[in-house]
């Protein structure tokens, strides 16, 4: 799990956490100043602390420290589902190729769907017979569990990026890896989110979409994209224009870490991309 500075929200994700059935060993990142407390919490997390805000890469971290064959992420706003870590676990056990599960979210005290499980349960990637639930190329990353060494394996989720629609980075490069990631709507995750200071991630998402492209996908692709973001940002799009800075100060670093995927990922993305501009969703 990672944490920064919401501490309530972080005792109430370790009292459902220590509440399941399976009984987990829970890592926690602190990256912030709120996790003094859970030390004698009964979940007995173990607490790492790097000194800054690492952002979604404290889970690597997290990951390097856990001593099990498969880690389950959650933040400080969501926790999972009874018996859900169990199923997770015989899932990836029954299916060796399988990197990344990723879980049905369901938002809120009234456990409302989260859009993106329709997006996922839609997703128009053709089935895999050594794969449960549906091929996706997307995820959440509060709500999914992954093959620890296919995680760490595809190098986590990029330092580059650090937060905000990391997920889709990370995807691309199970999957050029060779590894599977699935959604399967039987494993559930729930998720209460604190929307203060949210209104900041609009930015950082549509940055991370076009940097995405640039470490990934072809460069006329990339291309467009960046100059749709460009086009945003002369209109006077405040969000456009702080995307557009974050663009341009790591793009240098971007293609300096550029690898094509293979055809076969290309080809799913392709797939997915035309989908999206049909729906304006993304699997």
């Amino acid at each position: 799990m990672i944490t920064r500075d919401r501490p309530a929200g972080l005792l109430r994700t370790l009292d459902a956490l220590a509440a399941l059935p399976e009984r987990p060993p829970v890592i926690v990142v602190d990256n912030g100043t709120g996790a003094d407390r859970p030390l004698d919490h009964p979940a007995a997390p173990l607490v790492l602390r790097p000194g800054r805000n690492t952002g979604a890469v404290g889970r690597n971290l997290a990951a390097r420290y856990a001593t099990t064959p498969y880690v389950a992420f959650c933040d400080d706003d969501s926790w999972w589902s009874p018996g859900a870590l169990r199923q997770a676990a015989d899932l990836l056990d029954a299916h060796p190729r399988l990197g990344l599960l990723a879980a049905r979210v369901l938002v809120g005290p009234d456990a409302a769907e989260d859009p993106m499980n329709a997006v996922l349960a839609a997703s128009p990637l053709p089935g895999d017979d050594d794969l449960p639930g549906r091929p996706v190329l997307g995820f959440l990353a509060c709500a999914c569990v992954v093959r620890r060494e296919a995680f760490l394996g595809a190098g986590g989720f990029s330092k580059l990026l650090f937060f905000g629609g990391e997920e889709t980075l990370l995807a691309y490069d199970l999957a050029a890896a060779g590894w599977g990631v699935a959604y399967e709507p039987s494993l559930t995750a729930r998720h209460d989110p604190d929307h203060s200071g949210r209104e900041g991630r609009g930015p950082l998402m549509r940055r991370n979409e076009v940097l995405t492209l640039w470490l990934r996908r072809p460069l006329p692709l990339a291309a467009r994209a960046g100059a749709r973001l460009a086009a945003d940002a002369v209109t006077g799009d405040a969000g456009a224009r702080r995307a557009l800075g974050g663009v341009l100060l790591r793009l240098p670093a971007a293609l300096v870490r550029r690898r094509r995927l293979p055809d076969r990922v290309e080809r799913a993305a392709r797939l997915l991309d035309a989908g999206a501009v049909a729906t304006g969703e993304r699997s």
